[in-house]
């Protein structure tokens, strides 16, 4: 069992891949955000809510292996940083960070409970 992922009958999984759907949403709906009330250019508001969007795509796609979960952490880091830009995303990034660690943990959690196979 690796210390990144999750066991793959782990019903955390899910959750996991709704937060960072979820965030797609919200980092789309953050480039009107960034532009009409924090002043970003526009390219550089689309551009980087784009990113941040296809970033958690990426990441709910590939969540069945290791490197979806560090997509998926770094994701995360993302949703912070979009705060630079402008700041109502450090909390909203903050939350879906909280909720990120907190399923995670969870899920952590099951996987030690369930018995080991053998």
């Amino acid at each position: 069992m690796s210390l990144i992922t999750l066991s793959a009958r782990n019903p955390m999984r899910t959750v996991l891949r709704s937060v960072l759907i979820f965030e797609v949403i919200v980092f789309g709906l953050a480039v009107p955000v960034m532009i009409f009330y924090s002043e970003v250019p526009p390219g550089w508001a689309a551009g980087l809510g784009a990113g941040a969007a296809l970033l958690a795509l990426v990441a709910a796609g590939t969540l069945r292996k290791s490197s979806g979960y560090l997509l998926g952490w770094l994701t995360q880091v993302v949703g912070l940083a979009l705060g630079i830009l402008t700041y109502m995303m450090f909390i909203v990034g903050g939350l879906f960070a909280g909720v990120w660690v907190l399923t995670f943990v969870l899920g952590k959690r099951l996987d030690a409970a369930q018995p080991s196979p053998g």
